[in-house]
């Protein structure tokens, strides 16, 4: 395991370190469908995050033994293609309060912000914050820029925004300290949808300008 770190987290579940965040998702899905497929014993839940995953036995603890093979197996595996499926389209209106700052900040147009954010098929990294709020990464680098420095205390409900190496859309009025490039109507969560959240991890999405 010299490229995943593994510890304990409380008496069930352990905690998987990478060093970067492209493989998390590759490394969840691998131990999703040793789960799914009775070789992994004790795991129920398996949850990526920004540069970790969680393997939680919930009801009782994952067998370390076979978790840290299963680590090593796809550690030495070069990996199987990505399945595609058609990306997640959200249309947006490219009208928000801070993109003419992005625009400025990285030394674009305000139209060539929309086309950069519009032009890349990206991907649920993971998820968090609120629910139905998805982490999406992928984006230009152009586009990297950092949380304000001054939170907003309401960001109104279908926000499109950046910060950091994400992008991601406010699925309800909250605080939030994102950039603001535009505004949805896509309803993100709807709790008597199956999942409810429009959005899960590894899913493809691209946005739309309306």
């Amino acid at each position: 395991m010299n490229h995943v770190g593994c510890r304990p987290a409380g008496l069930r579940a352990w905690l998987l370190e990478l060093p970067d965040a492209h493989r998390v998702h590759a490394l969840a899905a691998h131990l999703a469908a040793l789960r799914d497929g009775g070789r992994l014993p004790g795991a129920v839940d398996v949850v990526p995050g920004a540069r970790t995953v969680l393997v939680d036995g919930v009801t009782g603890p994952v067998d370390p033994q076979h978790l840290h093979q299963a680590i090593r197996d796809w550690e030495g595996s070069p990996g199987e293609p990505a399945a595609h499926s058609d990306p997640v389209e959200i249309p947006t209106t490219y009208d928000g309060d801070d993109l003419d700052d992005v625009a400025r900040l990285a030394g674009l147009t305000p139209s060539e912000v929309v086309a950069l954010h519009t032009g890349t098929d990206l991907t649920v990294a993971f998820c968090g914050f609120s629910a139905g709020f998805a982490y999406l990464s992928g984006m230009p680098p152009e586009l990297h820029l950092p949380r304000l420095d001054t939170p907003r205390t309401a960001v109104p409900a279908g926000s499109v925004a950046i910060a950091d190496e994400f992008t991601g859309v406010y699925p309800r009025r909250s605080p939030g300290g994102w950039r603001l490039l535009g505004r949805t109507s896509t309803a993100l969560w709807e709790e008597h949808r199956s999942p409810p959240a429009l959005l899960t991890p590894g899913a493809r999405v691209r946005f739309v300008r309306r």
